[in-house]
Parts: C-alpha cells; structure tokens; sequence
C-alpha cells in the first residue's frame, strides 16, 4: 500500500487553470509551410483531468510541447496559453525553464530518454527539487525517498541510489512520475505515459499517476491513443484530427452520444475486452491528410462515409450543441452533427459493419480437425556468465520451461503474457525448426527432429511463415514491392516474369492493395500498408500457419481495425491458422479462438477464449484481465483492479513452488499451511470438469476479493 502525505490541496477559484486560446504552430518544410496545430482552444480546472486523443499526427504532442515551451526555435507559435493568468507564450526560454518542473510537470512516453544514465535516481529528484527550491541536499535526498516510496517503488531508501537502467520500464516510468510531482506542480501533462508499458505495469501508473494527481491537487493532460484510458482516468476529452479540435465534450457525454464522425470511426474501430461478438471492426478508410496547404474544407471529408457536397466547400467551425441537459459542453466540427444519433444518420449507419466471411476450416468439432502445430515439453535455457577475458557459467535462465500448446487447422491461438515471460522465445524455437533441447516440436506432422535434409527442411519452412511487429524493420527499404514479394517465388524456382507479375498482382490485392503500385518503395506507404505488405510477403508460399508477432500494436486503432479484419478474412478464405502473440487482451479476444497465457516460462492457463476471459481461474490472468481498461466511463468507474506488486521474479530460479507466488493477492488471503504448498509445490495445469479450460494453480477455486 502507497503511503501518502497529507494532500496540499489548492484552492480552486472557480477559474481555469490553463487556458488555451486559439493556439497555432506551424514548422517550415521543404513542401511547405506545416500548419501542425490549427486553433486550438480548451480550458483545464484544477484537480481536473483532460484527455486528448487522436491519430498519429493529429497535433497532440505539438500541442503539449507548445504548452510546456519545448518546440524548436524554427517553430511558429501563436494565440494564449494562459497558466495561474500568465501567458506562457510571453516568456523567454529563462523564464519558462523556471515554470517547468516547478509549476508544470511533464511526463513523457519514454522514460529511459527521461533519464540520465550516469546518475542515480535519487540524485536526479535532488537536483530537480534544488533547482527549484532553497533545500539543503539532505533534506532533498529525504524528500526524493517519500517520493519513490509515494509512487510505489519498494525500498526506496536503496533503490534511490540505483540507475536507470537497474530499473525495470515500469519502475523507471514511476521515477518519471515522481519527478514530475516533486516540486508540487499546477499542471502535469503527461505524454503517452503507459503506451510502452505491460498492461498490468500500465494499470500501476495510472493508479500512481491518480495517487500524484491527488497529491499535488494538480491539473492533467493525458495524451494518449487509447480511448479506454481516457475512459478511465479523464473529465473531459478533446478528438484533434489534422491539427486541430474537432470534437469536445465531457467523458460521459463523448462516449455516450459522439457527434463527429471520427470520434464514431475511433470508437468503432477498437475490440472490446468485455464483448463475445467475433463481427468485423469499423476501420475509418483512408489516411490523415498533409498538413500542408490543406483547402479551406473539412479536413476528414475524403475519409468521411458522411459527407456532402458543402463539407468540402469551407471547413466547418467548432461549435457547442446541444449535450446530455446536465450543462456540459458538447462540441464538435461537423455540419452533421445535429443528424447524428448513435453512431448513425437516419436510422442508416454511419459505418456499415463489414460482413465477416465463413470460415469452413472450422466446421469440424475441434479433435476432427489436423494440428498445424504441437509442442510437447518444450524447454529452452541460456547460460547466464560471469567474467571478462575468462567467462564462467555462475546460472541457468529458464526462457521457456516446459510447456505445451497445440493449434488445430482454421483456428487462431492467442499467447499473453507480460515482457520476459517467453513469448518471443517460443516463438524462435518454433521458426528455428531445430530439436529444442527437451520435448518436441511438431510443424503440419513433421517433427522438427526428423528434418535433417535442407530439402526437409525447405518444405516445413514454406508452411509456416511469419509477420512482424515493425513493418518497416522487415522490409528491405531498397527493394520495391514487386521484389519483395516476387523473391520468395524466385527462391523455389519461379523466373518467368508474366508469371510473377500476375501473382504478385493477385497477392497485393489479396491483403488489400493497389497492384498499380508495385514498383512503389516500402517508404511510400504508410504503417498499414507496410504490414499488409508483411501479410502479402508471408502468404506467397501458401503456408498452413502463420506466426504473427504483435501485428497491430505499432498501428493507430482505425488502421488496426482494418489489419484485424483482413487477417479474420484470410483465415476464412485461405483455411489459415494463426499463433497470434500481442499484449492487447482486447485485440486477442476478439481475433483468437483458444487462448495460452504464460508467465515465467510456464503455461499457467488456456483453453477457449470465451471461457477463459470469462471465467477466469489463475490469478495472473485475473489480473491481466483487470488491468485492460475498458472504453467506457461507466463500466470503468465500477471494476475492480487488481494491481500486482513488484517485477517478475529471477528466471534462473527453477526450485519448486508457484512462480507467482511473490506477487499473488490469492496467496496473501490463505492460511500458512496453504501458503507454504504455494511455496514449496509446483502446479500442474489442471481444470474443472472442462478438460479443455486449464490452469496451474492449487487454490484457483478458493473464493476471494480477487474474483470481479
């Protein structure tokens, strides 16, 4: 439990706190002059939290830095950003670099770039809270310790004198936080605090984040992507798109009656943790426009389903309807708005839902059906050294240990888990087509152990391929499309030129894309587009299985939804399975069949999807499932989380005992005798009178707080 100070609590004098009038940056260009911010106006009480959401290169952290000063000289900025009745915007950089830390604090995505490497956490709090404040270095020290101990961070007298990189992201991030809140601030922006983040780390700091929030009474702007973080932690929201605010409102209001056509796409476009439904998603088409020299006309109207004839004749102001009749503001920038009535115009939808294809691989029972893939005891281990010039093996690390999945033909099996459970280490073992070191791997019937031949091999390897996190990382920047996917097919023997046009052709438009751009570079298209290409690149040798490490989690959501739905209808098309690996439990729900969640090494749950996230039996997927914030205010407001403790323990200690027993809120609830079996006695995978829900837990059916 966070211990907290007495709250310093500010008085509110009915005024805003900052206030943001008509503000404007624009950079210059070689193409043009970039008009990254476009009039954006908004107000922000203290004690109040303002969410801002939008696309990748929507203008919402030029917006934030605009606010805290931090644009390039070269930047142009104009209007009023007015904190405590002081326009920010009047000041030189010696004067705001004395309202930031102390009278704002940022916090930003990434917190290893926050941090200097060469000095210890505790003497980096120090120096923000001397450079503010006459404190002598002892008492700094002291207050940077309850700061650490205020965030969470266990030990924090010892920890304080750790360095960044001793500290796991999420630690690090609550350092961030704790720096940020150090000197008591006005206003805490914080810039995608938890999008690098597990989701369970991520649950933390927004826990820690309301805790700093309530500490320092200040004003928050959450900067992020993920609607149900907004849903869960904002009072009021603004939608920016091309620069500039196209929808505000009140949580409860957006969410409940969105009136601007991209705020209905946003929404649509993002899987629900807490829907069975397997419909297709609502991607919004098309991507955002160039910010340059953009015409005097609604800058969403060549994405909108919506628009007429005047949308694009002049750009549609941001004007106050009429809201939910509790006085709220409701505003938004579509001549619309006054038809739209729940996500549709006369009874018509807005986004008509795809009609999702039938997927006759799996109308079969399950156990008719051949397996694509089995692992049977797979074990992976890596020498953990010592020493310089003469290295000394001092451990073991256990990346996989023991575990077994298998998917069966047409269908999709999600593996979860936290960063260092050994997701991506599975999945090496499975694409390295080699004997792991205990147990067997088995690809479409063939042990990897029988492959000796490279022509064995070769074959195997053309049944199972794979697409990956970064799109642009997997493609050869110097290749064109055509090249790219045309390589695979010259590898086995295909050279006539007509042929390859014509599959390549067929490929592209297969997953989605143009043929008329082939001869296009990977540079040219967006991130979608590049992950369709990923797409395209594995299905050239028609393999059986597909093994997708995190696909979607580097897309903005209305992308996403499309990359989602083509990967549902190849599935359906082509008969193909998948071993789909993500963090996004919401994403996994509804693109997976069956489900495997690990944690350390082990399997510690699986079975179908809809059983295991609705009932729930080990604690760690509890949790994991808690932790995934829902994109309503209302149903947000009413879970309950369940907030791990600590980091993940050593992967080299393999003695016997629940791995999870160090930080399990089951295990805290049991008597001694109980606990002592959770300590000394390793669980095996077990289930219910369902043999097909499994989990490795001995006291899974004991009831607690921790069932929702």
């Amino acid at each position: 439990m966070i211990e907290q100070r007495a709250v310093t609590t500010k008085p509110d004098t009915g005024r805003p706190l900052l206030s943001v009038r008509d503000l404007r940056v624009t950079f210059p260009s070689e193409a043009g002059r970039v008009d990254a911010v476009r009039g954006v106006s908004f107000d922000l009480h203290r004690g109040k939290t303002l969410g801002i959401v939008g696309e990748s290169g929507s203008g919402k952290s030029v917006t934030s830095m605009a606010v805290m000063g931090l644009l390039p000289d070269y930047a142009a900025v104009t209007g009023e950003v007015v904190l405590g009745g002081e326009n920010l915007l009047d000041l030189d950089d010696r004067q705001m670099s004395k309202v930031r830390g102390r009278r704002i604090g940022m916090i930003f995505q990434d917190p290893l770039s926050s941090l200097t490497p060469i000095f210890s956490i505790g003497s980096q709090i120090v120096e923000a809270l001397q450079i503010h404040q006459r404190i002598s270095s002892a008492a700094a020290w002291k207050r940077a310790v309850e700061l650490l101990d205020l965030v969470g961070i266990p030990n924090p007298d010892r920890r304080a004198k750790g360095f960044p990189h001793e500290f796991s992201g999420g630690m690090r991030q609550r350092a961030v936080i704790a720096m940020a809140i150090a000197n008591d601030p006005d206003l805490i922006i914080a810039d995608e605090p938890t999008t690098a983040l597990d989701v369970t780390v991520q649950a933390q700091i927004l826990d820690v984040l309301k805790t700093a929030q309530r500490e320092t009474g200040a004003a928050v702007i959450m900067i992020t992507h993920d609607l149900g973080v907004v849903a869960g932690s904002a009072d009021d929201v603004v939608v920016m798109y091309a620069g500039r605010a196209v929808e505000r409102a009140g949580v409860d209001e957006l969410f409940a009656r969105p009136r601007m056509p991209y705020t209905i796409g946003l929404m649509g476009a993002i899987p629900r943790l807490d829907e069975r439904a397997k419909g297709a998603l609502t991607p919004v088409p098309g991507t955002p426009p160039l910010l340059v020299d953009l015409p005097d006309a609604c800058p969403f109207a060549a994405r909108c389903p919506a628009v007429e004839d005047a949308c694009r004749e002049a750009e549609p102001p941001l004007l106050q309807i009429a809201g939910d009749g509790t006085g709220g503001e409701h505003a938004t920038a579509c001549r619309r708005a006054a038809e739209i009535d729940g996500a549709a115009i006369g009874g018509e939808p807005i986004y008509p839902v795809p009609a999702p294809k039938e997927n006759l691989a799996i109308a079969a029972p399950r156990e008719d059906r051949p397996k694509v893939l089995e692992l049977s005891g797979v074990t992976k281990t890596f020498p953990l050294t010592r020493g310089g010039l003469l290295r000394r093996q001092v451990g073991t690390v256990f990346a996989v240990n023991g575990i077994d999945l298998d998917i069966r033909e047409g269908e999709t099996l999600g593996l979860v888990g936290e960063s260092g459970c050994g997701k991506t280490t599975t999945l090496l073992e499975i694409m390295g087509l080699k004997p792991p070191e205990e147990g067997s791997i088995s690809v479409c019937g063939r042990d990897t152990a029988d492959l000796g031949r490279k022509q064995d091999i070769s074959e195997v390897r053309r049944s199972i391929q794979m697409v990956f996190q970064d799109p642009m990382g997997a493609l050869d920047p110097r290749m064109t499309v055509f090249d790219i996917l045309a390589e695979p097919l010259r590898a086995v023997g295909r050279r006539d030129r007509r042929s390859l046009e014509t599959q390549v052709a067929d490929l592209m438009e297969l997953v989605g894309l143009d043929p008329e751009h082939r001869e296009r570079f990977p540079a040219a298209f967006s991130g979608g587009q590049r992950q369709r290409i990923g797409i395209a690149r594995a299905l050239v040798t028609k393999p059986r299985l597909l093994v997708l490490d995190e696909p979607v989690s580097a897309l903005d959501v209305s992308v996403q939804a499309g990359v989602i739905n083509l990967l549902d209808d190849l599935k359906a098309e082509l008969g193909l399975s998948y071993l789909f690996v993500a963090h996004d439990l919401s994403v996994v729900r509804h693109i997976s069949d069956r489900v495997a969640v690990m944690y350390l090494g082990r399997i510690v749950e699986s079975g179908a999807i809809d059983a295991v996230f609705d009932a729930p039996a080990h604690p760690y997927t509890k949790a994991l499932l808690s932790a995934i914030p829902l994109p309503d205010p209302a149903a947000e407001r009413t879970r309950e989380r369940v907030l791990l403790k600590g980091d993940l323990p050593s992967p080299t200690d393999d003695r016997p005992g629940c791995r999870f027993v160090t930080r399990c809120p089951l295990h805290l609830t049991l008597p001694e005798p109980q606990k002592a079996q959770c300590r000394g006695t390793t669980p095996e995978l077990t289930g219910r009178d369902d043999r097909d829900h499994l989990y490795a837990c001995h006291f899974a059916d004991t009831p607690t707080s921790v069932d929702n």
